[in-house]
């Protein structure tokens, strides 16, 4: 099985590019995550994933994820390698995101996007929206 799943921050905007082939989307872009433990006197570090989106989840990053963004990615590792003009093999492992998400808290998601209330109300794209709102805790079901 090969599963990745992230969370972490955006490192610069999302690229887009199109294949040559067949003019496909694909939306690329860097993920800092946080490791989880920190060190005694140390600064927290992160690692960084180089993240692939294709087509329409390309697109969809490429149209709301922006730099700084607390975003969650599902998706696939992968390894490619190609020549250089020189004949030099290069390698590179990313991740091929298969689901993206918004991960901000609410607070830090209305400060960043007040054009998605805008565009799409209280729910925004890729979050899982509803119809109700609950009240009190009476309102439950459970």
């Amino acid at each position: 099985m090969n599963k990745v799943i992230l969370m972490g921050r955006l490192t610069r905007d999302p690229e887009v590019r199109y294949t040559q082939t067949n003019n496909t989307l694909v939306a690329s872009f860097s993920l800092a995550v946080n490791r989880r433990f920190v060190r005694q006197g140390e600064e927290r570090q992160a690692d960084f994933f180089n993240i692939v989106a294709w087509s329409k989840l390309g697109e969809f990053c490429s149209k709301y994820f922006k730099k700084g963004q607390q975003v969650g990615i599902i998706g696939r590792l992968q390894t490619r390698t190609w020549d250089d003009d020189q004949g030099v093999k290069h390698y590179i492992t990313e991740v091929v995101a298969e689901e993206a998400y918004f991960a901000d808290s609410k607070r830090d998601a209305e400060a960043n996007s007040s054009s998605f209330e805008n565009a799409f109300g209280n729910t925004m794209p890729g979050s899982m929206g509803s119809d109700f709102e609950v009240t009190s805790s009476d309102d439950l079901p459970f």
